[in-house]
């Protein structure tokens, strides 16, 4: 048996000795192919066609003595320390990110070093597959043999995609900091160094704040493996970055591309690591002639704009509009202007004031209140719990109460405070935040008494997205900009289809839309714009705390749309309501938008009942009630009056019913 394993042993060195020497021959004779051209990504809107971006490739070539010795080890810091010391393939590194992804259960970290990544960038597609490995290996050690590290590092700054559509430091130097990367600082290179890894996330344009944040990372890396000191270090830190002019080409789509590369980088890093130049086709939800419309009347219904310190104008505008049967985004436009901020204000978070108000209504429709209960607006105070203090709702205007009481369904059409914040009382306000977010808010909501009067921060985009089950019959989406993503291939890397869940009865959600149409109304507030549109449509306005956010949130059975009006800095007031600012802006959004597109009215689910009431008493009418009284109202089945008017009877008519056994089911006749 001993000279039967030993055979075997032989046969397998010589085996791996052969294979070694073939391995070497293959590297050391073999020329590199020819650099594979990237293939820069496509974004199609829905109907096919290519949607124009900046994401195209934006490249200047700059040599390895023009690159500073500090930007390079800045990259070689964060990205592959072990640069110097490996020879293309570094075991550790593997052994490393092996561990990671086995303790996450999920891919977060790759093995790959520079010259790996410079190696797919330059001969192969973006496929990740194992039969691809074994190439890329084989060219990693042909970049090795061919090339000194100083070579392939040059090679890799000039290859590498830093977002706003600038592949390699020279360009994206030029970008960020308005000069060559010869004239990078310490500070800027280390900076500079962090972007790659999330352009949508590390942008000192999109996010300051975070790019600051990778940056010192970076800077006290570089410490650690002895390229600068410590002293260098905390210089570098205290360095003010003075960013460029950001002179990007103006582009009406970017704010939509930028939101489609940040959840492709946050939710898809596979993808995303093609977005560069792996020929990638992306298939979004975006509607050309809507987007443009967007655009137009975000950019007419704006007052004009005045710098703020950064040199911004103020206000700023968001409008996103969705398909409330598919949940797709079909315009997203983030700002007045993308040339002059790429902040994207549709996923800002600020106070959507009374546009809020509709899920509170909705939650008393589905626990036993109907659109008849009154309250009465007047003064009142609510302790609060815990501080000692007193909450007193007013209404806005000259007269804070209306002293009198108000139906459920006047008082959401004219937004009034008081009966609102009473109603959200009565119910617990958790009950009215659990309603918003069961419709699709997401962010944090506070469950305080003013929580009614929007006083929770949302984004326009959740906002809108929550307003669709009112549209649709009472059903939550789920929101996708992306259709399908295929490769250079032609394979199909992802695909979304539309994912509605019923979250909320249809009779309730068509019965706040028929309230949230007199909105639009003469005596709602956003009075006359239905004219404007003339189509069904309902909507609700908004206005924060001290005009600080204009809001108006309206929908037809075919399109959801928010309209968000205010400053960057959302402490300072914009000097009017939703009403004035907001509105307007989606009325004109969707005259243009939805321009020879039929008329069409929002379904009645069955359960939907309408009833003759007396207004005055919100009771069945009697014949001693005066016609101008009787109006038409609805119900779910089975919330509508059993009982007759008692307030213009001198007598009670009501007390037949008392003596009947209530499973007999008879009613008083209306005689």
């Amino acid at each position: 048996m001993g000279r039967y394993w030993r055979k075997i042993y032989t046969l397998l060195a010589i085996t791996m000795l052969l294979a070694l020497i073939s391995l070497g021959l293959y590297v050391y004779l073999v020329p590199l192919p020819a650099h594979n051209q990237s293939h820069p990504t496509r974004f199609l809107d829905q109907g096919g066609n290519e949607i124009p971006t900046v994401f195209g490739q934006n490249r200047i070539h700059i040599t390895s003595g023009e690159i500073p010795t500090y930007l390079g080890d800045a990259f070689v810091a964060i990205e592959d320390y072990r640069f110097h010391r490996h020879f293309g393939l570094d075991p550790m590194g593997i052994l490393r990110a092996l561990g990671k992804n086995l303790r996450a259960g999920r891919i977060i970290e790759g093995g790959s070093t520079i010259t790996q990544q410079l190696a797919k960038n330059l001969f192969l597609t973006p496929e990740r597959t194992l039969s691809r490995k074994i190439p890329e290996v084989l060219l990693t050690l042909q970049l090795e043999i061919n090339y000194s590290k100083e070579d392939i590092l040059t090679m890799y700054l000039n290859q590498i995609y830093f977002g706003h559509g600038a592949y390699g430091v020279e360009t994206a130097s030029g970008i960020f900091f308005g000069k060559s990367a010869r004239e990078l600082t310490l500070a800027e290179s280390a900076l500079l160094a962090g972007v790659p890894r999330a352009p949508a996330r590390y942008s000192p344009f999109l996010d300051y704040e975070a790019s600051i944040s990778r940056q010192h990372l970076i800077l006290d890396r570089m410490a650690q493996l002895g390229y600068i000191s410590p002293r260098q270090a905390a210089s570098a830190k205290a360095e003010d970055i003075i960013l460029g002019e950001q002179n990007l080409p103006a582009a009406p789509y970017q704010y939509f591309i930028d939101y489609v590369v940040k959840e492709l980088e946050e939710n898809h890093p596979r993808i995303a690591r093609h977005l560069k130049g792996g020929g990638l086709t992306i298939h979004t939800t975006l509607v050309r002639k809507l987007q443009q419309e967007a655009e137009g009347a975000l950019q007419n219904g704006l007052p004009p704009g005045t710098p703020d310190d950064e040199g911004i104008n103020q206000p700023q505008g968001a409008l996103v509009a969705l398909d409330p049967t598919t949940g797709h985004i079909l315009a997203l436009v983030g700002g007045r202007n993308y040339q002059e901020t790429q902040f994207n204000r549709v996923t800002a978070l600020r106070q959507p004031g009374s546009a809020f108000k509709p899920f509170v209504y909705l939650a008393a429709l589905e626990n036993g209140y109907t659109l008849t209960d009154t309250i009465m607006c007047q003064e009142v105070e609510f302790s609060i719990p815990g501080t000692g203090d007193v909450y007193r709702p007013t209404d806005y205007g000259a007269e804070p109460y209306h002293n009198r009481p108000l139906t459920l369904r006047e008082a959401l059409t004219i937004s009034d405070n008081v009966v609102s914040a009473i109603l959200n009382y009565e119910l617990s306000p958790e009950l009215g935040l659990a309603y918003a977010q069961r419709l699709g808010i997401d962010s944090t909501l506070q469950p305080y008494l003013s929580s009614a009067l929007g006083t929770s921060e949302v984004t326009p985009l959740e906002l809108t997205r929550a307003f669709c089950p009112l549209a649709n019959g009472g059903r939550k989406v789920e929101i996708i900009a992306i259709s399908k993503i295929t490769d250079a291939q032609g394979r199909t890397l992802l695909a979304n289809q539309p994912r509605l869940r019923q979250v909320v009865d249809p009779a309730a959600a068509y019965i706040i839309t028929d309230v949230l149409k007199g909105v639009l109304a003469p005596g709602g507030t956003a009075g006359g714009i239905d004219r404007k549109i003339n189509r069904p449509a309902a909507g609700k306005t908004g206005t924060s705390q001290d005009y600080g956010n204009a809001w108006f949130v309206g929908y037809t059975p075919d399109l959801v749309a928010g309209v968000w009006v205010g400053n960057d800095k959302s402490a300072q007031s914009v000097g009017a309501s939703g009403a004035s600012l907001a509105a307007p802006i989606w009325a004109d959004f969707i005259q243009r938008g939805l321009a020879g597109t039929p008329r069409s009215d929002f379904p009645r689910p069955q359960r939907v009942v309408e009833a003759e009431i007396c207004a005055q008493s919100g009771l069945r009418p009697g014949w001693w009630c005066p016609r101008d009284d009787i109006k038409r109202e609805l119900f779910i089945e089975g919330t509508e009056p059993r009982r007759y008017c008692d307030v213009h009877s001198p007598l009670d008519w009501n007390w037949w019913e008392r003596l009947l056994p209530s499973q007999w089911g008879m009613e008083l006749p209306s005689w």
